[in-house]
């Protein structure tokens, strides 16, 4: 595949972004060039995969998110390819000019805000109101979620730094989460955290309905411990203020800046990735072979426990009867 051209992106990296790759990530211009050496040569030897990019900055992506374990950075990305092979439906063709795709960001539903939150970090703002159930399908949406983050991996700071989440829960309605075929969903979401070469560092959700707080309680048994105890509840903006810098946030949850100015500016850096993010469709996993899976001991300690898909059937089931406020 053809190597990007992005050795500028990681040349504007500052020295306090430095210091925290240091700190955090072990990163080093030794450590870096050693293991990017090593990451090529098990590459050019890999029979499974297929027109894999070989820049430093694509390959930083999974060397960053495991701390420079190149073990582990080979594993994610053949689970990233892997994820990328099995819902292709979701997180290919992510064209910013797709016309469904275009209409739900320029909504507002998801997008990334211009100012980085006090930690340097870019902040990803969910809002359910804007997510039209009846008009898009579960597909959409996954797919402006994986456009979103594949935009941000290709930000040097950002693959550094990590990413702060805002879901908002205000207008969500029942054809939101009946929306999505639980099966599907139930697979996506358990490969979705081990496979996104992301540092999802903070996660605030706010305007949760009573009616949901019990899903949300499920996804937080289903996650690593690390992920769970990142995620906050807030039951208004006044909460999340405490622990989110609100010139960060749009006008809208408090800050300053009018949600449209922030999706225009978001709007600005898809299309500028556009082509980079399209390529990424040339990149084939040709067997999951090589991907190392844990022992399915503990997961099936009891036959008498319903399954994961079971349960979020069950939530779907349950919620087709709810009405939301």
């Amino acid at each position: 595949m053809k190597q990007t051209t992005v050795d500028q992106n990681e040349a504007m990296l500052t020295e306090s972004v430095l210091k925290v790759a240091k700190r955090e990530l072990r990163e080093d211009k030794c450590t870096r060039d050693q293991c990017l050496e090593q990451f090529r040569n098990w590459l050019a030897k890999n029979e499974d995969v297929h027109n894999v990019r070989t820049d430093d900055h694509f390959l930083l992506r999974f060397l960053r998110a495991k701390k420079f374990s190149v073990p582990m950075a080979e594993q994610t990305l053949l689970k990233y390819l892997n994820v990328r092979r099995t819902f292709p439906h979701m997180t290919t063709t992510l064209d910013f000019f797709d016309e469904r795709l275009n209409d739900i960001i320029t909504n507002g539903y998801i997008y990334a805000t211009p100012k980085r939150d006090k930690n340097g970090r870019r902040v990803i703002i969910n809002n359910a109101q804007y997510f039209n159930a009846k008009k898009y399908t579960a597909m959409d949406q996954a797919k402006v979620h994986f456009l979103t983050y594949e935009c941000l991996m290709e930000d040097a700071q950002t693959q550094v730094m990590g990413l702060t989440h805002i879901g908002d829960f205000g207008g969500i309605t029942t054809a939101h989460v009946t929306n999505w075929n639980p099966t599907e969903f139930g697979r996506l979401f358990k490969w979705g955290e081990q496979s996104l070469p992301l540092r999802h560092k903070e996660i605030h959700l706010i305007n949760v309905p009573t009616t949901l707080k019990w899903v949300v309680d499920f996804v937080k048994n289903r996650v690593s411990s690390k992920m769970r105890n990142r995620l906050n509840v807030y039951t208004s903006d006044k909460d999340l203020h405490k622990a989110v810098d609100p010139e960060c946030l749009p006008l809208e949850l408090g800050g300053k800046i009018p949600q449209k100015e922030m999706v225009e500016l978001w709007k600005c850096e898809l299309a500028e990735k556009r082509d980079i993010i399209l390529q990424l469709d040339e990149m084939k996993l040709l067997t999951d072979r090589g991907i190392l899976r844990k022992s399915s001991h503990n997961s099936e300690k009891s036959s008498n426990q319903p399954t994961f898909v079971s349960q979020i059937e069950s939530i779907q089931g349950s919620f087709r009867k709810l009405e939301f406020d």
